[in-house]
């Protein structure tokens, strides 16, 4: 399955109702957060879930329930699950939630996998004999080398392959620039491959830096995970809000192959 154009991440692993009150915390504000992004232009969600005290949450059985409640309310979405150690998680954590959640699609960052890295080829493989699509992170481009390292050749070259290239950081408090996507998109050009790439973009220029992204042939991820920021530099009120702004500045086909719709319809308001 191929990555939506658009992708929302309303919570991540860290923001709280402190940073902003609209943040999604619990199943059911998450749910509803999805079916408002769906039918702003999001055709994909990227899943984190939080326990009872807020923190992030690596827990199969809750994953499927989440899984379980998205379908229901909103069967046309795409949903991809967080694999995000977060300082509070091991990879063989990692592992077994991205393995026993029932999960479809998953986001693995390479530079955490490799912590045991006599593991992380044998964990990739598992992924693909079960069907499983691997979003990898990339934080840098010795992050894609390190994946090149670690991948059969064959899904490494695939137009399958998935990749999120992320701009900026939150742990340093590095703010992105359309310009850091620059050495990534001379990675791509180097290997000569073709993914099925997408960017995200930490602090107030998410938005330029998506558009960036989208005019050099990729997808986008938005959402309050990266920034809670219009392109103005002014507060979103919401996930949606971020959505509906990026929908409105895209090309109308931006990322969309020839048999994706731009996002699906299904999603239940009620």
């Amino acid at each position: 399955m191929t990555l939506p154009p658009i992708m929302v991440a309303p919570n991540g692993a860290r923001l709280q109702k402190s940073d902003h009150p609209a943040v999604p915390l619990t199943l059911d504000e998450i749910t509803d957060c999805a079916v408002r992004c769906h039918a702003a232009g999001a055709g994909g969600l990227h899943l984190h879930l939080r326990d009872a005290d807020g923190r992030h949450l690596l827990n199969a059985g809750a994953y499927r329930e989440a899984l379980a409640a998205l379908s229901a309310r909103c069967p046309g979405m795409l949903v991809q699950i967080t694999t995000e150690a977060a300082g509070r998680y091991t990879p063989c954590d990692q592992r077994h939630v991205a393995l026993n959640s029932g999960a479809g699609n998953i986001s693995v960052a390479v530079r955490e996998m490799l912590r045991e890295p006599v593991a992380a080829p044998g964990f990739y493989r598992r992924c693909a004999a079960a069907g499983i699509a691997v979003q990898h992170i990339l934080y840098d481009v010795a992050d894609a080398q390190r994946l090149k390292s670690v991948l059969p050749a064959s899904r490494f070259t695939s137009p399958r392959l998935q990749l999120l290239f992320v701009l900026g950081s939150h742990t340093d408090r590095r703010e992105a620039r359309p310009e850091d996507l620059d050495p990534f998109l001379g990675w791509l050009a180097a290997e000569g491959i073709s993914p099925d790439w997408a960017a995200c973009a930490f602090g107030r220029d998410e938005t330029d830096c998506l558009l960036y992204a989208a005019r050099a042939g990729g997808k986008c991820r938005v959402g309050f995970e990266n920034s809670i920021f219009r392109r103005d530099g002014t507060r979103a009120e919401s996930n949606e809000d971020r959505v509906r702004e990026l929908r409105g500045l895209l090309p109308p086909h931006a990322g969309q192959t020839p048999d994706q719709p731009l996002a699906a319809t299904g999603c239940a308001d009620t």
